[in-house]
């Protein structure tokens, strides 16, 4: 049976992360409503933690719903709600006091996936140049979209359990996710990038057997990448003001200590911003949806056919871009 968001944070954990409150004159809008005051929710660094939603504070992160039982206030227990605007004005009042025994150590935290219940999992394939070049498919002319579901979320320092009665060929994909924080139906390009919320790291983990089962490329997507777990994100959901511009970021992972991608977010084909315009031309976007944004060189699918020594159990791997944090997870 898939989890339901309940279950995905009673075991996985949610913790909430967050920085400190920026001033904004951002437009209230569906989804992401502005914190009384004047401060927005997309300057902040969230989570999700056993208890609820976390914020980093430094190295420590402030529990939110432990700090609004002290406070009695009402604060939004998923970082979905936060998304959503839910009791945004709790969660302004609690960050401001902050008080420092309603904090956990990062280090000792228990996560879950820092979205839980998104209504839509967009995947991007073949979305940076010298990932097309290293697999040898045709330079894309528009946004290759596929999807995944809920099912294959899976937290910081999770496990994946490798389906191997039916797959073998087990891959790695760092991306960059882009989680949506207002309804799109329509948007340019020019005005796409403020109806996002924020930025995850996130891993598009493949079975390569499952995807080309029938011998092309690419046509068995949602297969290769949706067996549970298949979808690492987190830890953070860190504010798209904290962020800036994000074709600007470096990306890179690791498996057992060894790099294995290192690039950058500028490589990509079609920008966050173009992905967003062009999704939102086709079909409405909504608040808490999630594009995770495609893959750069260096997966073991693109090496030639003699070096590709493929992810097996006990593997550790670890995935990072830029001003997000670093998301581990293992395999079993």
């Amino acid at each position: 049976m898939a989890p339901t968001r309940r279950t995905l944070l009673k075991t996985a954990g949610v913790a909430a992360v967050a920085g400190k409150l920026l001033a904004s004159g951002e437009t209230k809008a569906q989804g992401t409503q502005t914190v009384q005051g004047g401060s927005s929710p997309r300057g902040l660094t969230y989570c999700n933690l056993r208890s609820g939603v976390g914020v980093k504070l430094g190295d420590r992160i402030l529990d939110v719903g432990r700090a609004a039982q002290q406070l009695h206030v009402p604060v939004p227990a998923t970082t979905d709600e936060v998304v959503a605007g839910k009791n945004a004005d709790g969660l302004r009042k609690v960050v401001q006091a902050a008080p420092k025994n309603a904090t956990v150590a990062e280090s000792e935290a228990q996560f879950g996936p820092c979205i839980t219940n998104p209504e839509k999992i967009i995947m991007l394939g073949f979305n940076y140049k010298k990932h097309v070049m290293e697999v040898k498919v045709p330079m894309p002319t528009a946004p290759v979209l596929f999807n995944k579901y809920n099912n294959s979320l899976l937290a910081h320092r999770g496990t994946i359990r490798l389906p191997i009665k039916v797959a073998k060929k087990f891959d790695y994909e760092v991306e960059l996710q882009v989680i949506m924080g207002k309804t799109a139906r329509d948007v340019s390009e020019e005005e796409a990038l403020n109806y996002v919320f924020g930025y995850a790291t996130g891993n598009d983990f493949s079975a390569r057997d499952l995807q080309l089962r029938d011998g092309r490329q690419g046509s068995q997507f949602m297969i290769g990448k949706t067996p549970d777990g298949f979808m690492p994100i987190g830890p953070y959901l860190v504010g798209a003001e904290l962020v800036g511009d994000p074709q600007k970021l470096a990306i890179e992972c690791s498996v057992n200590g060894e790099r294995r991608q290192s690039s950058n977010t500028s490589d990509m084909i079609f920008s966050v911003a173009k992905i967003i315009a062009y999704a939102s031309s086709i079909f409405t976007l909504k608040p808490g949806d999630v594009f995770s944004t495609g893959t750069p060189e260096g997966v073991i699918l693109g090496k030639p056919e003699a070096e590709q020594v493929w992810l097996k159990a006990g593997d550790k791997v670890a995935c990072r871009v830029e001003k997000l944090g670093e998301l581990a997870f293992q395999l079993a």
